[in-house]
């Protein structure tokens, strides 16, 4: 399973998960497979508000699951369309963020989760 984790800062698994897909400097991508992490540079990060190609963002690679604080409507769209599953990342870094997965702990999003505008309607930021 190949799964993406918006970062701000590089540091491997030790990277602390940032709280908006979009906005995200990088994504550290994780093969539970093969035991492997890659940095992937935003290839979007540029985008209008509400205008997010999250498989632009990713490079192309493709993944199973995102995990993140928050994410808009088009990006979740997009994602769930290309049966991504998007997860509700806890605070701390992608290794914490991936134990939890693997347990079950972390919940899928749902429409409720979904920011609406940055800051008025995320609980995230």
């Amino acid at each position: 399973m190949k799964i993406a984790f918006p970062a701000e800062k590089f540091d491997g698994l030790e990277s602390p998960v940032h709280n908006h897909f979009g906005s995200a400097n990088f994504f550290v991508i994780v093969d539970t497979e093969t035991e492997t992490c890659e940095k992937v540079l935003n290839q979007d990060l540029d985008h209008q508000h509400g205008k997010c190609q999250p498989l632009k963002a990713l490079g192309g690679r493709p993944v199973d699951a995102v995990v993140v604080g928050g994410i808009g409507g088009s990006a979740f769209g997009k994602l769930s369309s290309k049966g991504v599953t998007i997860y509700k990342a806890s605070e701390g870094t992608v290794r914490q963020n991936l134990e939890k997965l693997q347990a079950g702990s972390l919940k899928e999003f749902q429409s409720l989760d979904i920011c609406g505008g940055h800051g008025d309607a995320c609980d995230h930021h």
